[in-house]
């Protein structure tokens, strides 16, 4: 990778700007006036990114997933197998970032690497797939979080052995609504207060994940073999799949829905120092310490386990829910009770509620910025700002949408799941869209800024969405068989919906108004 100062240094005497503020300058470069207040370090940038990511969040969710297609196996080496790809996407992201500093991140890349007669329908594409796939992300954070606080309280009052409460569907999804509140009210403070409790996250995320992935294993009397845990493939899924390559790749979402949400880096970039140098290094840095300390999360817990079948069974005093069972279990069997555990599950669960907080962020600045070029209903409410440089009507409506869409989850779970499919494949088609449009349409015109991959960065972008398209493919494949209504994989039916719904719009209406990113000052002067 090489960084460029020569591209960023030359144009700024002619506005006013030092190379120090060279993100504000690029700012109005691009055509935009600085409306939000620009804050942040490449510190607090990282922290956002890395702070959705959140591997406590994650894994915790989706170990279940892990355990029950391939186990140890597929959750120890697929995560690098994960890893290792998503960082050629948060490569290509970052030098596309590096280029067009600005909040609308991927819609606003998308418009200016597809040209002027494709830009319009290219910006409308990857934006509604970018922002319904943020909304979907936080609403599977935060509905995670409420079934996480029922577990807890489920275990608190005895187990589900033990006679312990078991919250209903209508419980959970009013925790779930109260969450998205609290996350909306921090979100409506001033930036400086949200950087704070960015920064607070990722140290609580480093720090958590070094404490549990050390005290689980230490306290554990029963602890598996290194063999088990490197080489352990569970084929008994119950499912009806015995490929051991099929579950492999089922296996993988785990960890590939874990590293997802790192554009926040590129959403955040307007109320970022020097953006165009700050936006790129906060992508690549959450991406790149999230699979190093993910590993060792992972590598923690599941020497713990010793028993996959019951860790998965409904009638454990966790209710099913595999790492609750594992915390609780391992405390209990040390001490006779399972109260460590449950502080455990408490300490994650603050891990789920920054991430939760750190994707509000994100939704609001790209709904903010969508609307500032007239993409959504109402756009000249949602761009709105306060006194306080906030896009406080966008961060409510982000609230809104993503409780709208956990709704799903009273008809049925499977309902539920075809809304949280969005959030990974749906957000990664987001990721893919500008980056194919920079190494094809854009490939001999693309102008990069002062990060970029040099001659590497055509091949690596390529790299980036072939893994996309394959991701989308896989985990598109049914997940249980016989298939039926009840076990059909309904993330096509999702994303397939969703690409039906933008395009439909498009040419029925959008086609005729939308002209793709509009610049809001004279850049000719």
């Amino acid at each position: 990778m090489v960084w460029n100062h020569e591209d960023t240094v030359r144009p700024y005497s002619q506005h006013g700007y030092s190379a120090e503020d060279s993100g504000h300058a690029r700012l109005h470069e691009l055509g935009y006036k600085q409306e939000l207040k620009r804050d942040l370090s490449v510190i607090s940038n990282f922290a956002f990114s890395f702070s959705i990511i959140s591997v406590l969040t994650g894994i915790t969710t989706l170990y279940n997933t892990g355990l029950n297609f391939g186990g140890p196996v597929v959750m120890v080496y697929g995560w690098f197998i994960a890893g290792f790809f998503t960082m050629f996407v948060g490569l290509s992201m970052a030098e596309i970032c590096s280029s067009y500093p600005t909040s609308g991140g991927l819609y606003y890349w998308s418009a200016k690497l597809a040209g002027p007669g494709w830009a319009p329908f290219a910006s409308w594409l990857t934006g509604w797939f970018n922002i319904v796939g943020q909304w979907a992300v936080t609403t599977s954070v935060d509905f995670s979080l409420a079934q996480l606080i029922q577990v807890i309280i489920l275990l608190s009052t005895g187990g589900k052995n033990g006679g312990g409460y078991e919250a209903s569907k209508y419980v959970v999804i009013c925790f779930h609504g109260a969450i998205l509140l609290i996350h909306a009210i921090l979100n409506s403070l001033p930036i400086s207060w949200l950087s704070f409790f960015g920064q607070l996250a990722a140290a609580w995320n480093i720090v958590g994940v070094f404490v549990l992935m050390i005290l689980i294993p230490t306290v554990a009397t029963e602890k598996a073999s290194a063999k088990f845990v490197f080489t352990h493939f569970n084929t008994d899924n119950g499912e009806g799949i015995h490929s051991k390559l099929y579950i492999f790749v089922l296996g993988l979402l785990m960890s590939q829905y874990t590293l997802t949400g790192y554009d926040a880096s590129a959403h955040m970039t307007e109320e970022t120092k020097n953006a165009d140098k700050n936006g790129p290094k906060g992508i690549i840095s959450a991406i790149g310490i999230s699979i190093v300390v993910g590993w060792g999360y992972l590598l923690g817990i599941t020497f713990a386990v010793t028993n996959i079948p019951y860790l998965l069974s409904s009638d454990n005093d966790a209710g099913g829910y595999a790492i609750a069972e594992v915390f609780y279990q391992v405390f209990k069997s040390r001490y006779g009770n399972g109260v460590g555990g449950i502080i455990c599950l408490g300490a994650i669960s603050v891990a789920i509620f920054f991430c939760g907080m750190s994707s509000v962020t994100s939704n609001s600045r790209m709904a903010y910025a969508f609307s500032r070029d007239g993409a959504m209903p109402f756009s000249s409410l949602w761009h709105r700002v306060n006194k306080q440089e906030v896009p406080i009507n966008a961060v409510w409506l982000s609230a809104f949408i993503s409780f709208c869409m956990a709704l799903t989850s009273l008809g049925s779970l499977v309902a539920f799941q075809a809304m949280v499919s969005i959030a990974t494949i749906g957000l990664y088609i987001a990721y893919a869209l500008p980056i194919f449009f920079r190494v094809t349409l854009a490939r001999k015109s693309f102008v990069p800024g002062p990060f970029n991959l040099g001659r590497y960065g055509v091949l690596v972008g390529w790299v980036a969405v072939l893994w996309v398209s394959t991701i989308t493919v896989l985990f598109s494949l049914p997940v249980a068989y016989p298939v039926t209504k009840d076990t059909l994989n309904y993330t096509p039916v999702a994303v397939g919906g969703l690409l039906i719904l933008t395009v439909s719009s498009w040419i029925l209406s959008a086609r005729h108004w939308f002209k793709g990113p509009i610049t809001n000052i004279d850049i000719s002067v």
